[in-house]
């Protein structure tokens, strides 16, 4: 039987990324992420989409195009730097890094790149919002 069964070994945790399908970065993001070995599996979703709101019912939909959010299995949310670094962490490449960026010596490298990513992302998308004609979640399967 499968992780979970009576008797049997726990389902591995999950991670879910919410991320903006709107913006560029943030399918390169989303792209660059699949292609990493995970120690943790990481599901990506667009933000505000039925997925996203069908799983996460009562999560503030709207706030997950603000910054990114990352939603753990117990129902954990990481949102902007912690986020990211949960991210890192569920990589196996990457995850001494992710451990250095939560120290407090690692921590304004982490703040600083998630600035300078969400500013990138000010000057090059449009702002989209839930309802917003122009900001249709596209269809990225593929």
């Amino acid at each position: 039987m499968r992780g979970g069964g009576p008797g049997g070994p726990p389902p591995p945790p999950r991670l879910t990324v919410l991320y903006d399908a709107q913006c560029s970065l943030c399918v390169h993001v989303r792209h660059w992420l699949m292609k990493q070995r995970q120690l943790v599996p990481l599901d990506l979703v667009p933000a505000a989409s039925e997925e996203a709101r069908r799983r996460f019912p009562g999560l503030d939909h709207a706030e997950t195009f603000s910054e990114i959010t990352v939603i753990g299995d117990r129902g954990q949310i990481y949102r902007g730097t912690s986020a990211w670094i949960v991210c890192l962490w569920a990589l196996a490449e990457h995850r001494p890094k992710a451990h250095w960026l939560a120290t407090p010596t690692g921590l304004p490298f982490a703040r600083a790149s998630v600035l300078a990513a969400a500013k990138y992302r000010s000057v090059t998308a449009a702002p989209c919002g839930p309802g917003d004609e122009a900001c249709q979640v596209p269809d990225l399967e593929g």
